[in-house]
């Protein structure tokens, strides 16, 4: 900053604290450029997941270095007591079909030398993963056609020719079965591969399917989906737990806009419903009107957007710790020496243990809150006696500062999930069933219109129901596409809600 010579005080009390401020400034300039620096060159888990993509043409060498630096058996290496598993290959499942294949002796090897025929006393058995890839087939429906000779084609009943109707499709006159839709949706929405790579991998099994068709497709299935939808919107709404997220989404039709797509993750917690919805704003009108009529918990970022659905009659709001912990961290990677955040960071550690503990010792909700006024509740009582202390001593323009500030502004929220067992710390469910959505992001970059990023958001939501129910995503849609060919009446969709179906019972039994 440049201060005109005109400007600058005559008083040396004065010009000292103009010296001090300006000096505050280049602080928090430079530990803004070295945050900065750390996002660009840092390592972070996009940064890693992009190290490892590059990796993936040297997988040999790097698998032959890996094993080179394993420690040499003669080295002495003290391991501390521990539950030991099994050494070797995890088995193979047994939900896949066998093939034997016997290699066995010549019968002239199986005399002993004395002359007696030896006997069968056991086998070795060892298995091999062997795949097919994909392959197509094609199902003919066939309707024979009647008619009279003996009339000459006049029947006044029935008609001149008789034919069995034609077989119900979740997309009339197409070529779709529920198999090949599961196909298509579970590789775009749940493996991250767009249409027009799909595309190329069907014109090498010499079929021409092109990704107008799948796009097409995709939006009538998404439409045929309304009704289950609502279902489970419904269930979000009927409580008692729900945690919201969102991120951006570029839709080529709403140039300018600040389209997001939304995350509510809700429902049962043992059998969660996951919902997404498309909006072409971040209004925070959006999760009001989402959650009418909804009373109970809800987790979300310190997004001030959230603040209206908080002020409704009924509902709690919860705090993230995760978010206020990644702000301590931001400080962490911008100071140039040791900071106070470290000690934050310690903190919010204790915290996350007590659950790690409540985790491994597989507590129920009422276990879980003892533990927590027990051990958590301590803790945070000396957090918070810590931040209030370090909020008088820290300039609040500055990284620590907004980090101090975010965490007591939100403290209500944060501390709040000790009161019942079944909440938890963090936002994090909501932010990694959203991570899927952005992993597609990356590879389909955008949506053209509104109608795809409605369907997308449709798509995502009973996948990512299903995966959270502990259904594998393609046998789920395969049943679900089938089940809405002829589903009418609520109970009927019903039944077709992850929830609601066994997952051992999707799989057809393996030959």
């Amino acid at each position: 900053m440049t201060v005109k010579t005109a400007e600058l005080p005559t008083d040396v009390k004065e010009l000292h604290h103009l010296v001090i401020e300006q000096n505050k400034k280049i602080q928090i300039l430079e530990e803004e450029l070295r945050l900065a620096k750390a996002y660009r060159f840092g390592r972070s888990a996009d940064r890693e997941i992009e190290d490892r993509q590059a990796r993936l043409f040297n997988e040999a060498e790097d698998g032959a270095a890996q094993k080179s630096e394993q420690p040499s058996s003669e080295l002495p290496i003290s391991v501390a007591a521990h539950n030991r598993k099994k050494a070797g290959r995890r088995a193979l499942p047994e939900s896949l079909p066998r093939e034997e294949i016997v290699h066995d002796i010549p019968e002239e090897q199986k005399v002993c030398a004395c002359g007696a025929v030896m006997k069968r006393m056991g086998e070795e058995v060892s298995e091999q993963l062997e795949i097919i890839p994909a392959r197509a087939k094609v199902i003919r429906h066939v309707r024979p056609k009647y008619a009279c000779r003996a009339c000459q084609g006049v029947d006044t009943q029935g008609g001149a020719v008789k034919i069995a109707p034609p077989a119900e499709q979740l997309i009339p006159k197409s070529i779709a079965t529920p198999g090949l839709l599961a196909y298509l949706m579970v590789s775009k929405f749940a493996d991250a591969l767009p249409f027009y790579r799909q595309e190329r991998i069907f014109a090498r099994m010499g079929v021409e399917l092109s990704r107008t068709t799948m796009c097409s497709w995709a939006m009538e299935v998404a439409q045929r989906l309304s009704p289950l939808l609502h279902l489970m919107r419904d269930q979000i709404r009927a409580g008692p737990y729900v945690q919201i997220d969102e991120t951006p989404l570029q839709v080529l039709e709403d140039p300018g806009s600040t389209s997001q797509m939304w995350v509510y993750r809700g429902g049962q917690p043992r059998a969660p419903t996951l919902v997404y919805a498309y909006h072409p704003s971040r209004s925070g009108d959006i999760p009001f009107e989402f959650l009418d009529g909804y009373r109970g918990w809800v987790q979300t970022d310190g997004y001030a957007g959230y603040d209206k659905l908080g002020s409704r009659e009924g509902v709690v709001m919860l705090g993230c710790w995760a978010h206020a912990r990644r702000k301590f961290v931001d400080v962490t990677k911008a100071a140039s020496s040791g900071s106070a955040a470290h000690e934050a960071i310690e903190y919010i550690r204790k915290l996350y243990a007590v659950e790690s503990e409540a985790e491994q010792r597989s507590l129920n909700e009422e276990q879980i809150a003892d533990l927590r006024r027990l051990r958590t509740v301590p803790v945070l009582e000396k957090l918070h006696r810590w931040l209030l202390e370090l909020h008088d001593q820290t300039p609040p323009q500055g990284l620590l500062g907004k980090a101090v500030n975010y965490t007591l502004g939100q403290w209500d929220r944060l501390e709040r999930y000790i009161q019942h067992g079944m909440l938890r710390p963090d936002n994090n469910l909501a932010e990694n069933a959203i991570r899927p959505f952005v992993v597609g992001r990356k590879n389909w970059l955008f949506s053209a219109t509104s109608r795809g990023a409605h369907a997308s958001a449709a798509l995502y939501s009973v996948i990512e129901s299903a995966k959270a129910n502990g259904h594998e995503p393609y046998w789920y849609l395969r049943f679900l596409f089938e089940g809405l060919i002829s589903a009418r009446t609520v109970d009927q969709y019903a039944a077709l809600l992850p929830q609601n179906v066994d997952p051992k019972a999707l799989r057809p039994a393996a030959k």
